[in-house]
């Protein structure tokens, strides 16, 4: 047992317990998501499965034979012939216990007869997709990848990993194998600080689809043009980026950093436009509400909208039971397309629902777990459907809400681990889950029942689908992304 394999079994155990940023810091520090180890096809709750067999020796779960009985722990040379991630692997497990029976076999010269596997009745069955040919694996990557964006205008998909990288993949090419491969390097004449301190965190396309930006772990942002050519630096985080997020004017980016200030950047030229210090704590998201004014939200618990100009915020969403507020840290927000209203989910297992107008929220809506990531429908003209808002939880389990109701729709229950991301279709009649059992899943929002399933490589960080809704990429731990063709 050596420490990579401890140190990555601790961090897969800090994403899936709603640790994310904990889980981040500790990747980048114990260097674990540069090891070999990193990406390893895992079950969720390895660690805690790890412990309990360390704790019930002769009980190992590798140990028992085909009818469920004990083995003679000798039969199989014991755990520690397993090195501490094998040992969690199920398939590693499964070609243990085959070596068992087999020896069994051959010492009865009889086939025992074997017993079904059990299934969990507590988990939803979900068809899995198998037609190869509806999905494009690109692969490239050396680590994990944590950011997936499709170009708005054209069948390009920009995806961001721990290898300090961003690759930009032509889909029309047909060329797995070429991405623009963007390299996250100090700039000339900087001491390079090492590799384990440029993961690119965040990434997202302008409007007119010709700029990308990226945030990076080494706090500097990024502006490339689609051929892959470095723009601009945008120097002034000292701190991790952790949100990126450009205005629809293309004119200004915000960023926000774990040095706790969000930067308002003059995009055409890479200047700070203006510094919001407007929070005590690590800033975790950013989202514009038109070209001018974005809200933020921190580890402080408070979510501050401001405005390019204002040295005040234009108002802010105070945390705490006595503002009503969140009582834990605020992971994401997300305005809705008219600007009206602002979505945030936290580790205190809410969602809350702001008016512009008012300091309180309209509604607070509750789930079982910490909740990760949230996204707005889009109300399309002459729809039935109301204004939803869907929200991903580590309870496993995904809700679509009427936003102005603040009503439940659905509860979406078809993921065994952790929902790291959710994204509407672009006509807002599907919604496509990602989470860490490996599952992409989409389903209908007018039924709320399951339309299509995909089980990829990895843990998935993220989903999102092209402007026509034709495609959804999901990008995995292991290092890789998945183009799915969706066929409703």
């Amino acid at each position: 047992m050596d420490t990579d394999h401890v140190n990555y079994l601790i961090y897969r155990y800090l994403q899936e317990s709603g640790f994310a940023h904990s889980s981040f810091t500790f990747g980048q520090e114990s260097g674990v998501t540069r090891s070999s180890v990193a990406g390893t096809k895992i079950p969720p709750g390895a660690l805690l499965v790890q412990l309990q067999r360390a704790l019930n020796y002769v009980h190992a779960e590798v140990c028992l034979s085909e009818e469920g009985t004990p083995v003679d722990y000798e039969d199989l040379g014991g755990v520690d012939a397993l090195s501490l991630i094998d040992s969690v692997q199920p398939d590693v497990c499964e070609q243990r216990r085959q070596q068992i029976w087999a020896k069994r076999r051959m010492e009865t010269d009889s086939k025992p007869s074997g017993a079904g596997a059990a299934k969990d009745s507590g988990a939803m069955e979900v068809e899995v997709a198998s037609d190869a040919q509806n999905v494009r694996i690109l692969k490239g990557h050396e680590s994990e990848v944590f950011a997936c964006a499709w170009n708005p205008t054209c069948d390009m998909i920009a995806s961001g990993s721990g290898d300090s990288t961003a690759r930009i993949w032509d889909l029309d090419s047909r060329d797995d194998d070429a991405p623009l491969v963007l390299r996250h390097l100090a700039p000339e004449g900087a001491t390079e600080s090492g590799e384990d301190t440029k993961d690119v965190t965040t990434l997202d396309w302008n409007r007119t689809g010709d700029l990308l930006a990226t945030g990076s772990y080494d706090g500097a942002g990024r502006i490339w043009s689609k051929a892959g050519e470095l723009k601009n630096r945008l120097m002034g985080h000292e701190k991790p980026i952790f949100s990126l997020k450009w205005n629809a004017r293309g004119d200004y980016i915000v960023t926000c950093s774990l040095d706790t200030t969000a930067i308002v950047w003059n995009a055409d030229r890479g200047t700070i436009k203006q510094r919001f210090e407007f929070h005590s704590a690590p800033c975790l998201d950013v989202d514009w509400r038109d070209d001018t004014s974005f809200a933020s939200c921190s580890t402080d618990k408070d979510i501050c909208v401001c405005k390019v100009g204002s040295q005040i915020p234009v108002r802010t969403y105070k945390g705490g039971e006595e503002h009503e507020g969140h009582i834990d840290e605020v992971n994401a927000i997300k305005w809705d397309s008219s600007g009206n209203y602002l979505a945030s989910c936290s580790d205190d297992k809410t969602v809350k629902i702001w008016g512009s107008e008012q300091d309180k929220p309209l509604h607070t809506l509750s789930q079982g777990g910490k909740i990760y990531s949230l996204q707005w429908s889009e109300k399309a003209p002459g729809s039935k459907l109301p204004l939803m808002l869907a929200s991903a939880s580590f309870d496993c389990k995904t809700k679509v809400w009427d936003a102005i109701l603040g009503k439940c729709l659905y509860t979406l229950t078809g993921h065994t681990s952790p929902v790291y991301s959710v994204a509407f279709s672009p006509n807002s009649q599907y919604l496509a889950s990602g989470a860490f059992d490996h599952l992409l899943l989409v389903w209908s929002v007018e039924t709320g029942e399951l339309v299509q399933s995909y089980n990829g490589g990895g843990g998935i960080f993220e989903v999102c689908w092209n402007s026509e809704g034709s495609r959804i990429a999901a990008c995995y731990t292991d290092n890789t992304v998945s183009v799915i063709d969706f066929s409703p």
